[in-house]
């Protein structure tokens, strides 16, 4: 593992902190925090933590002994100052005198020692810290380390390998109960690097950040020069059956049984890189994957075991099925069998986050993009941990019981509960036209709402590059069939569904109906109906497979109520669009897929630029300004009101083929 330390970044971290009045102490602890935190083969989504000592004035100017500690859940990779809480040292040195310790009362003892009382809590682990003799602490979930201490022979195996450079520590859940243990086993020798702590990762500490970071990249090595040295000769399935298997079907397939069972959108993505796909098709597969987590801190996430679909049950729904609710059966038959080990334990949802598709790759799922990406990374890990850990000797994970107290500790579940969602949290929409202002005006509102978003459209060389970030962006012209096909199949690869459909691209031609040219009618219609007509056919059934409905919403324009002159060609393909979607609204209806269209006029666009705009008020006669204000209110509609409108319909569970109109007010292009 290479050494990232750098010392003139250091210096830099030191620098920019002292600008904020950090000490030069806690900055190097965060420096090397974010080298830890940035490096997936060590920590991963909140795990791990670390912690200096230092000193600190009180109110009175009197210094004191303190201890900075990652607080709970927070991510190593990004964290500053506010993510690693101060707690007075000596109370917690204390409670070395104790002999028991309760979770509730250890909560509520370290938050009554914080240096500010607005701090997030501190690590579970915090006591760990304080009781180990040295400034700096470091604490890992190293793949490396993993593979070598879920053995039958770990501790052989380590000692082996470290000799005396380390201490082994026998798993212990953590809390106040493992600090006692670390604590008595780091008093009976002082001089080691490390502790390694069976089923769980390495502790690594010094007199300087640089120290202990320097040992546990060097400690880390030292596992993996070992692993790499093991050979082992692997037998590999030939599955025959991947051709009749559609992907995109058993995702949808998934997505519907997940919704039955909570109501909820889930984010199912289809992973088929080399790597995802090799491990698959290993003779070995079935008994790999079911012996429990690789690190305890992994089972909130993940669950303790994936679920394995044989390849030849992959072609049946009912087949996908019944192994999802097998799972489910299981888990809760689980949950019965020891839910007497934490007090007033509630059952979570019973479904995996990860689904293996034997001989084809995986599923990672999560209830938004972000979990679902928690997921892959972490069973990424824990496959490759498992994979290395079989070449040395047999994989052995901790007790039924021991997991359970870990899942359902709540401490960890804290973690989870903390999380806010909205309505439509999870929800995958598509957004046509989606570079344009409109479009992008929508995809802000959509994102804002924790809605998982993806525009569509020819470029998106103008997009803000702020919601580029957040958006998948697929390049698309929608009057071409094949480009249709090749988006919609990349969305059900990297989200498996289509839950909202906004209809907005189009295109503005004008022309005389005196002497409008025949190519510019069917271009306008190509544009303007046609492209509609492709992506709602086509993703409406998806929403049709999916099972449990959808909302299509279309930008049919005022155009298409209320004519204006010279702008024939486009309102004849508006008008038309507006008849579709109640047509649409007609036929989708008994799928509970709502249709409905929003009439908006006179925003400034991609559409109706500063030029279109003098043409169309001359054509009115009237100045651009009275052009843009000309409505009952007589205010200026914008992007934004159209996307207020747009997710408003969203909400309207029981309304479909409605209009909402957008205009300021015309009472020519108003409805009923």
């Amino acid at each position: 593992m290479k050494n990232e330390w750098k010392e003139s970044l250091a210096k830099k971290y030191i620098k920019e902190y002292q600008l904020k009045k950090v000490s030069k102490d806690l900055a190097l602890r965060i420096y090397s925090t974010h080298l830890l935190g940035n490096n997936p083969e060590l920590v991963l989504h909140g795990g791990g933590n670390t912690s200096v000592k230092s000193i600190k004035k009180n109110l009175f100017g009197k210094e004191n002994d303190v201890l900075f500690v990652k607080g709970s859940g927070w991510d190593m990779s990004n964290l500053n100052e506010r993510g690693l809480p101060g707690l007075y040292l000596d109370p917690l040195l204390k409670t070395l005198s104790l002999k028991k310790m309760s979770d509730e009362k250890m909560v509520n003892y370290l938050r009554s020692n914080l240096l500010d009382s607005n701090s997030p809590n501190p690590s579970i682990e915090t006591l760990l810290h304080a009781y180990l003799p040295f400034k700096y602490v470091d604490h890992t979930h190293s793949n490396a380390i993993l593979s070598l201490v879920n053995l039958d022979n770990s501790k052989e195996i380590l000692n082996k390998i470290y000799k005396d450079k380390i201490a082994i520590v026998p798993y212990v859940m953590p809390g106040f109960e493992l600090a006692k243990l670390c604590h008595m086993v780091i008093s009976k020798n002082h001089k080691i690097e490390g502790l390694i702590l069976l089923n769980h990762g390495i502790f690594t500490f010094g007199s300087s950040a640089k120290q202990s970071y320097d040992r546990m990249i060097k400690l880390v090595t030292l596992a993996e020069n070992f692993l790499n040295k093991q050979k082992k000769l692997i037998k590999y399935n030939n599955n025959n059956n991947n051709k009749k298997i559609n992907i995109a079907d058993v995702q949808l397939c998934i997505r519907n049984i997940y919704h039955s069972f909570t109501d909820k959108r889930w984010i199912i993505k289809f992973n088929d890189k080399i790597e995802d796909v090799k491990f698959t098709n290993r003779k070995d597969l079935f008994n790999l994957f079911n012996k429990g987590p690789v690190t305890p801190d992994h089972v909130i996430r993940i669950k303790s075991e994936p679920l394995i679909i044989p390849n030849k049950h992959l072609s049946s729904n009912k087949m996908i099925s019944n192994h999802i609710k097998t799972y489910i059966k299981k888990y809760k038959n689980y949950f019965k069998k020891y839910k007497k080990n934490i007090t007033n334990s509630k059952i979570a949802d019973p479904l995996p986050r990860i689904i293996i598709l034997e001989g084809i790759g995986f599923l990672s799922i999560g209830l938004n993009k972000k979990e679902m990406q928690v997921s892959y990374d972490i069973f990424d890990a824990m496959k490759k941990v498992i994979i290395k850990a079989n070449l040395v000797s047999k994989f052995k994970s901790i007790n039924n019981t021991d997991i359970f107290k870990m899942e359902y500790w709540p401490l960890e579940r804290a973690k989870l509960n903390n999380q806010n969602t909205k309505k439509f949290s999870g929800n995958i929409a598509v957004i046509t036209g989606g570079a344009g202002k409109i479009g992008s005006a929508i995809a802000n509102k959509f994102i804002n709402e924790n809605i998982e978003v993806i525009l569509l459209d020819k470029n998106f060389k103008n997009l803000d590059i702020n919601i580029k970030k957040k958006c998948l962006c697929i390049e698309c012209d929608l009057t071409n069939n094949s480009q249709i096909n090749k988006a919609l199949n990349k969305i059900l690869k990297l989200f498996g569904g289509i839950d909202i459909l906004i209809a907005n691209s189009g295109a503005a031609f004008q022309g005389s109906m005196l002497n409008v040219k025949k190519d510019i009618l069917e271009k306008s219609l190509e544009v303007n109906f046609y492209s509609h007509h492709n992506i709602v056919q086509k993703i409406a059934n998806i929403m049709v497979s999916q099972g449990f409905g959808g909302s299509i919403s279309l930008n049919l324009s005022k155009q298409s109520i209320n004519p204006g002159k010279d702008f024939g060609p486009y309102g004849i393909a508006k008008a038309s669009s507006l008849f579709s979607m109640k047509q649409y609204a007609l036929e989708f209806g008994k799928y509970n897929i709502r249709v409905n269209g929003i009439n908006a006029d006179r925003i400034k666009s991609g559409l109706l630029t500063d030029q279109f705009i003098k043409e169309r008020a001359k054509a009115r006669n009237m100045s651009s300004t009275e052009y843009l204000n000309n409505n009952l209110l007589q205010k200026q509609v914008t992007a934004e009101d159209v996307a207020e409108a747009f997710f408003a319909q969203l909400s309207f569970e029981k309304t479909t083929g409605n209009i909402i109109t957008v205009d300021g007010g015309n009472i020519e292009a108003s409805l009923r």
